[in-house]
């Protein structure tokens, strides 16, 4: 009797084993499944300590109700709804009104994650659901961390005490709701355990479970977040070229290729919409330049200087003046490795100086933490790779801090546990219990003000009553047009709305269509920037035409309040008004036509080649391109469109322009300084997003050195129409 009590999480947990997970999981009696879950529960107490979550209530507001969190709780409520799925369109259906939004150029990372938070919203809530996928990030990396440090081991005492600094460090738990994906950093430590199985003397053997674990790792890097893929596959490479100069074992070698293609293969399929699905030609939605890759890069001193909200006074002095002193930040203090991290990290040095001086090969510890410093740091080759190969992607080389925070407490865990193993069980769980505390006190910032989360839920409850109310007031399906007009992703908002505030609305309804979260620089959302720069009843008349139900106003982007819109839809009749009062939010009903049309623009959009701003008056706006370069247009019909297009372009010098559509020309002019408009130019548009190209055969010209000087052709403006139908067309 009393060895089947002992021996059953044993078997439970082998049973349900798979090559995610290491292999001392397998060999868990009772007493190692009890730390397992006494981890989890430490963890998740302490979450709830710090976030006040004791009540059913609290569990109802959002941890954070403002800027990417709205971005974030957009994604997982679109994966509730079904809009999100690896290999298919990623088209927000309720999004983007009339069409939808198309963010296959803005890919949802970490896939499967989302998916499944989706799936969690349809049982229990959004609210609950982001939430629990804040606790869930915790945990998750509290045990990951504490499975490797067995797995190098370290004594259970300073695995546990590891692990619960690992699940609060700074580099991610203070990251909160809006950057959530960001928070599941579980995959580091396992993804370290991956570089130490290839790169170690032990050769490796096919079909063996850690071969297993280390295509499951890989697996489980591709399909997450790609920047911890990206800094995992610099170290993967690295345990290979160790193994290669090293004991040279073939089968190591091959596993450790393998997982590099077996992570490809993860990213392409969580990916793959941005190949498969975007239209070529368009502007990047996320700009990215060298002078980020400075600002976001890792600022070695940041890993030591506590932040200006710590919960110690004394602490939080050099935090503040960091933020007096320095001019640069990106991401201040999100790299604080904790103290108890610092020490590791010194420690860490002190023992390379000591085996190098001995005349010994510095640890592997110490190999990739030398490789994350000279990658990542300030002026380190991230920016040797932006200046020179334009390689901007991975500009936040800041977030490599959490490997260095990781490899910092796995070494510190393993060494302690060295040092005591002789001592009684008792004072090594004291010693290790008083540096978990000490280290969480560091970590873990004051607990919110009590008012802040009274005012969160207050607007969150605002926003339901208002979405609620909208909802039963409208038919299903209905139309809403949201001003102030804004692109997504990222972009300079008005007055005090803050970026990706339009969601709201969205978040609190199930059947309503929004015009908000189309692309940015799209040409299939273009029509929604024709429409705001129109006069009020121009601008009623054509939503009405387009079949548009409801206009929503966010107050918080006007300084009057949109006292001059309402006042002028007032005047006009629409006096139906739905006022969300302390939400800051208006919506005004229409009259929509029985009978909808397609919203057709006015202009082409430019795409790539183009500067993303104008210069010049308002009479005189022109946008430079600075090499060959493409102009879009969306002919929203299932038929083929005919229109007209007049040019009115000028040149960087002398120069020839030509316009060519399904790779011919359908436009030919000499272009001068002054500009000069094009013979009209008559097209048959395809359904979906049609492509124009633009070419010089001369060479751009440069200015002058400054940004934006590298000039070819000058677009004044374009203007297309549509020439009526005859009858039976």
């Amino acid at each position: 009797m009393s060895r089947s009590v002992r021996t059953w999480p044993s078997r439970l947990v082998s049973f349900f084993s798979i090559p995610l997970f290491p292999s001392w999981l397998s060999r868990f009696d009772g007493v190692g499944m009890l730390r397992v879950l006494g981890l989890s529960l430490s963890i998740s107490l302490l979450w709830a300590w710090h976030y006040q979550m004791w009540t059913r209530e609290a569990w109802t507001v959002p941890l954070d109700y403002s800027g990417d969190s709205h971005e974030i709780l957009t994604r997982i409520k679109a994966a509730a709804e079904g809009d999100t799925w690896p290999l298919l369109p990623q088209i927000l259906t309720r999004l983007g009104a009339p069409w939808g939004a198309h963010w296959n150029g803005y890919p949802t990372p970490d896939k499967f994650l989302v998916l499944g938070l989706g799936g969690l919203t349809r049982l229990w809530g959004l609210a609950i659901t982001a939430n629990l996928a804040l606790l869930l990030a915790t945990v998750s990396s509290g045990l990951a961390f504490y499975g490797v440090a067995r797995r190098f081991k370290a004594q259970w005492e300073w695995a546990f005490a590891g692990a619960l600094l690992f699940a609060f460090t700074y580099s991610v738990f203070h990251r909160g709701l809006a950057h959530l994906l960001l928070l599941f950093t579980w995959t580091v430590p396992i993804g370290l355990l991956c570089c130490w199985f290839i790169g170690r003397k032990t050769p490796l053997v096919w079909r063996s479970r850690e071969t297993w674990i280390c295509l499951g790792i890989a697996a489980s890097l591709g399909a997450s977040n790609p920047y911890n893929l990206f800094f995992w596959c610099q170290l993967i490479c690295w345990a290979i070229v160790a193994q290669f100069f090293g004991a040279r074992h073939k089968v190591n070698l091959q596993i450790g290729a393998a997982c590099i293609a077996v992570a490809g293969a993860g990213f392409l399929v969580v990916h793959a919409e941005f190949w498969l699905y975007t239209a070529s030609g368009g502007l990047p939605l996320l700009a990215r330049n060298y002078g980020g890759t400075e600002m976001y890069a890792l600022k070695a001193v940041e890993m030591f200087v506590p932040p200006s909200s710590h919960r110690w006074d004394w602490m939080a002095f050099f935090g503040n003046r960091y933020a007096r002193w320095s001019d640069w930040r990106g991401e201040p203090f999100l790299p604080y490795l904790g103290m108890v991290g610092i020490a590791g990290f010194i420690w860490l040095c002190v023992d390379s100086v000591r085996r190098v001086l001995r005349g010994k090969a510095p640890s592997g510890w110490a190999l990739q933490t030398s490789w994350i410093l000279s990658y990542g740091a300030l002026g380190g080759i991230t920016n040797i790779l932006a200046l020179f190969l334009g390689f901007q992607i991975f500009r936040a080389t800041n977030r490599i801090s959490v490997f260095v925070g990781c490899i910092a407490l796995l070494f510190l865990m393993v060494r302690l546990s060295g040092i005591t193993r002789q001592m009684s069980p008792a004072w090594r769980w004291v010693l290790a219990l008083a540096v978990a505390a000490i280290g969480a006190l560091d970590q873990i910032p004051r607990q919110f003000p009590a008012e802040r989360h009274g005012l969160m839920a207050a607007r969150v409850k605002a926003d339901e009553v208002f979405g609620k109310a909208l909802e039963a007031s409208l038919p299903t399906g209905s139309m809403v047009f949201q001003l102030p007009v804004l692109g997504f992703p990222e972009v300079v908002t008005p007055y005090r709305l803050v970026d990706y505030e339009l969601f709201r609305p969205y978040l609190h309804t199930t059947s309503l269509r929004f015009s908000y979260g189309g692309a940015k620089f799209r040409s299939r959302s273009r029509w929604q920037r024709d429409l705001e720069v129109l006069p009020v009843p121009q601008m009623v008349e054509r939503l009405q035409r387009y079949g548009f139900a409801a206009i929503y106003l966010n107050r918080r982007a006007y300084e009057d309040g949109g006292a001059a819109i309402l006042g002028s839809l007032a005047h006009l009749g629409y006096t139906r008004v739905l006022d969300g009062g302390a939400s800051e939010q208006v919506a005004i009903y229409l009259n929509p036509s029985s009978k909808p049309e397609l919203p057709l623009v006015s202009t082409l959009t430019p795409g790539e080649g183009w500067y993303s701003s104008t210069e010049g008056s308002a009479s005189s706006q022109v946008r430079w391109s600075f090499g060959p370069s493409t102009l879009m247009y969306f002919n929203p019909y299932d038929r083929p469109l005919s229109i007209d297009l007049q040019f009115r372009m000028s040149g960087a010098g002398t120069r020839t322009v030509e316009v060519r559509f399904k790779g011919k020309t359908v436009g030919q002019a000499h272009l001068g300084d002054e500009p000069s408009d094009l013979p009209k130019i008559t097209v048959v548009l395809e359904p979906g997003v049609n492509r124009f190209d633009v070419r010089s055969p001369e060479p751009a010209l440069r200015l002058n050195q400054g940004r934006s000087q590298l000039r070819s052709i000058g677009l004044h403006d374009v203007t297309v129409t549509v020439p009526p139908r005859g009858p039976g067309a």
